[in-house]
């Protein structure tokens, strides 16, 4: 096993580099075995432009593992198909779980940063909510006559409401 790992090391585990033969003798089955398992869906080798069957290193370990729950559990294919994929979805989940703990941190880290003081003023740790409304009048606006007075504090302009909202 040690050589087949130190051999395939160049390539990487999902390189697919084995014909047929050499991953059924690898794995310690029959090359028919192997085809049925790729036509059942439970390990499927890459394939070359002929479509010949490609093995890789990662493949034959999934073939042991396949043999050791049929031949030591007594697992059935179709059983032991949907473990794999239960196998594959929390790998998967595993790796979101990751992506969004990492993620998470960040934010964490961002919020921290934002309720930092700036140099000479604030309290020290205070988050300030700051809320900006935009108003969009849909109305056809009348002839400007002249009667609307912008320093009322009626409407008033985007910006006026900006500004009285800091």
């Amino acid at each position: 096993m040690n050589d087949v790992n130190d051999s395939f090391g160049a390539f990487g585990a999902d390189a697919p580099v084995y014909v047929i033969s050499v991953a059924a003798e690898l794995a310690g089955m029959h090359p028919q075995t192997l085809r049925q398992y790729d036509r059942l869906g439970i390990v499927s080798p890459g394939r070359t432009s002929g479509r010949g069957r490609r093995y890789s290193m990662r493949d034959v370990q999934l073939l042991r593992e396949v043999q050791r729950l049929s031949q030591e559990e007594g697992i059935n294919l179709a059983g032991i198909k949907r473990i794999l994929e239960l196998e594959h979805e929390v790998e998967q989940l595993r790796e979101q779980v990751f992506h969004l703990a990492n993620e998470l941190e960040a934010a964490r880290r961002a919020v921290a940063r934002r309720g930092r003081p700036a140099e000479g003023g604030g309290a020290r740790g205070e988050l300030v909510r700051r809320t900006r409304v935009t108003i969009f009048n849909t109305a056809e606006r009348p002839e400007d006559d002249g009667t609307r007075d912008s320093g009322s504090g009626q409407g008033g302009s985007r910006q006026d409401r900006d500004d009285e909202q800091d």
